[in-house]
This record gives structure tokens, C-alpha cells and sequence, in this order.
């Protein structure tokens, strides 16, 4: 039997899987051949961090999502804005085992993060956690490699 953060770490591990897998059919973007996992030393390329934010929707107590999600969003919004923090966010449907056996459904907000300040990630995940009245929220973080595509202009 799965708990609620073993859930969310395989579904980020299945996520994870999938876009790699992303990356790779996109190696063909704009006729330019690149790596997606590109080495530091290599033209265009660079190793960042890439960091998640898992926050449950549902309510510690009631198991019930309380409000729309549109204004969990909104709050992930204000609480990224405030710290200064740039972030993307998808939304995720999943379900887990909650320690009583009983299986619960519920949507969770993934805040990804890239080079982010590790102390900044702890601050919006607590202040997240707090906010969504969570037990917890899980952080994961990954070193990937990228390269930004810029439209040719020459010629």
C-alpha cells in the first residue's frame, strides 16, 4: 500500500520519464539538431536544477478539496510573486493511500522550479503548505541539462 508522498514521488518519477521522452521526439525543433541533456562545455549547453513543489488540493482534515482550484492557483501565484521566485505550474490528477488504508483522489498543483535558491524553494513550499492546510508537501529536485533555442536570424 502506497502513502500519499510515495505516490506523488512515483507519479514525479513517471513525470519525469515522460519528458525526457519529450525531449527527445523535440530534438528535431526548427531543423536544429541538440542534445537535451547537454554537457556545460558544449555549445549552448548547461546544467541547471530543476526543483518540484507537490501540494495536495485536498484538506489535512476533511480529505476534500475545499475551493476551486483556479484559486489555489491564484494563491500559488501570489505566494511565488511575493518571494520573487520565477516558477511554471501544471496540474495533476492522482490518487494515494492515506495511512487509515482509505484511497483518496485528489489534484495537486506541481510547481517547477529552475536554479532556484534552495532556501527560496523551502520558503514558498512551507508558506504553500501553510496556506493549502497540508501535512506536508514533497520537494524534489534534479540536475538536468539544457540549451535555450533561439531563432536563426543569419541568412
Amino acid at each position: 500500500m502506497l502513502h500519499r508522498n510515495e505516490a506523488l514521488f512515483l507519479r514525479h518519477m513517471m513525470m519525469q520519464k515522460l519528458a525526457r521522452e519529450d525531449r527527445m521526439r523535440m530534438a528535431g525543433l526548427a531543423g536544429q539538431q541538440f542534445d537535451p541533456i547537454s554537457h556545460p562545455d558544449e555549445p549552448g549547453g548547461m546544467q541547471m536544477t530543476e526543483t518540484r513543489v507537490y501540494i495536495g488540493l485536498n484538506d489535512a482534515e476533511t480529505r476534500e478539496q475545499l475551493y476551486e482550484t483556479e484559486t489555489y492557483l491564484d494563491i500559488l501565484k501570489e505566494v511565488c510573486r511575493n518571494c520573487q521566485i520565477a516558477f511554471s505550474v501544471d496540474v495533476e490528477e492522482g490518487g494515494y493511500f492515506h495511512e487509515d488504508g482509505e484511497y483518496v483522489q485528489e489534484t495537486s498543483l506541481v510547481l517547477v522550479l529552475i536554479d532556484a535558491e534552495r532556501e527560496k524553494v523551502k520558503q514558498v513550499a512551507q508558506e504553500l503548505r501553510t496556506r493549502f492546510h497540508q501535512e506536508s508537501v514533497l520537494v524534489t529536485e534534479d540536475r538536468i541539462g539544457g540549451c535555450y533555442l533561439y531563432e536563426d536570424t543569419k541568412g
